[in-house]
């Protein structure tokens, strides 16, 4: 929950006991003082609330006070090292107003663990993921005007972690800034109506074990944008994501992925793959997950899935539906799949939300 309390320009304002770790205790806020309209319809990720949280870091000193201050522009040296080795990494989570008009994150340490997990393999500072939590709760509350009234919109929270080393020569950072930002946000496809439909090519992969497939880096996603634009030219509009020489199915775009279908032992089942680390350990697909376990209305695993299994079941009409999951794209059902050059139309399933 995010309750409603007012904050004051330069005042140090102590948001939890006094014995805890002194970041979120020693926080500022600075407020604008020249708020923004707020649209009454946007483009995803275009258009940023008032303020922001900064957090800098550095070898000799540590992490220093958190700043809410104004939405501004970063001012970064030309040989930063997050612009030359892609030394960062992203969240992206949400806030919901409810009925009752209470503020509410959904499952946000889930987001924050992730994020530690990938900082640590980025070779990024660890820091204390309750605190930061507790930095972000306050951020939302100063710009909490800005949280939609809305079944189908909410406010978008993209916490943002970079090595701010100044110097080329690839090594271990040793200064870092941890920020976030705000936007509300709508549907993140065009056509919200409509399913999507997806390309399906094993010359290209997302990610490979070993790798960095299991992280939210940017690098994962920049790299992905050339198969996107190609699955385009196919007449889809993301691109399936295969894997190995059996052309497992991986992920959708930038989404988990799950199929519902008629297994090959005659079961009702609910599949997505296993998280072997070329997976990203989603926060909606682990909600998926427990939620459908907890209806107990069909199996429910995970387990490796590939193009030919899945070829089958559609000749044999075993598919009941798939579809992507993910926090900025929410559940969107998938309907047709361009394989080998092959069409291929899913039933479609009402299983967006």
């Amino acid at each position: 929950k995010v309750p409603s309390a007012p904050g004051r320009r330069g005042r140090r304002v102590s948001v939890i006991p006094d014995n805890w770790n002194r970041h979120a205790a020693d926080l500022v806020i600075e407020l604008s003082s020249t708020p923004k309209p707020k649209p009454d319809v946007i483009p995803f990720g275009t258009v940023f609330t008032d303020h922001m949280l900064t957090i800098e870091w550095n070898a000799s000193e540590g992490w220093q006070a958190p700043l809410i201050k104004p939405f501004g522009n970063l001012s970064l040296h030309p040989a930063t090292s997050s612009l030359h080795y892609a030394i960062q990494l992203y969240e992206g989570l949400k806030a919901y107003r409810g009925d009752d008009n209470k503020l509410r994150f959904f499952r946000p340490m889930l987001n924050l663990k992730r994020m530690s997990n990938t900082a640590k393999r980025a070779c990024l500072p660890a820091f204390d993921e309750s605190e930061f939590l507790e930095c972000i709760r306050r951020l939302v509350e100063t710009d909490q005007d800005w949280v939609p009234n809305s079944d189908s919109a909410s406010l978008y929270i993209r916490p943002t972690f970079i090595a701010t080393e100044p110097a080329l020569g690839l090594r271990k950072p040793g200064s870092a800034l941890l920020y976030v930002i705000l936007c509300q946000v709508g549907s993140y496809f065009k056509n919200k109506a409509e399913p999507l439909s997806m390309w399906a090519d094993p010359k290209y992969t997302r990610a490979w074990k070993g790798g960095t497939g299991d992280c939210k880096m940017g690098g994962n996603y920049g790299c992905s944008l050339f198969p996107q634009y190609e699955a385009e030219e196919h007449g889809c509009q993301q691109a399936l994501w295969l894997y190995g020489e059996d052309h497992q199915i991986t992920e959708a775009g930038t989404m988990n992925l799950f199929l519902h279908w008629i297994n090959e032992d005659g079961e009702e089942e609910l599949a997505t793959p296993p998280l072997d680390g070329i997976i990203l350990p989603g926060v909606t697909r682990l909600s998926v997950l427990e939620l459908t376990r907890k209806w107990g209305e069909f199996k429910v695993t995970e387990r490796y899935l590939t193009m030919s299994q899945l070829c089958l079941a559609l000749k044999q009409q075993r598919v009941k539906g798939m579809f992507g999951s993910g926090t900025a794209s929410m559940i969107c059902p998938i309907g047709h799949i361009v394989y080998q050059g092959e069409p291929w139309t899913l039933t479609e399933i009402n299983y967006r939300v």
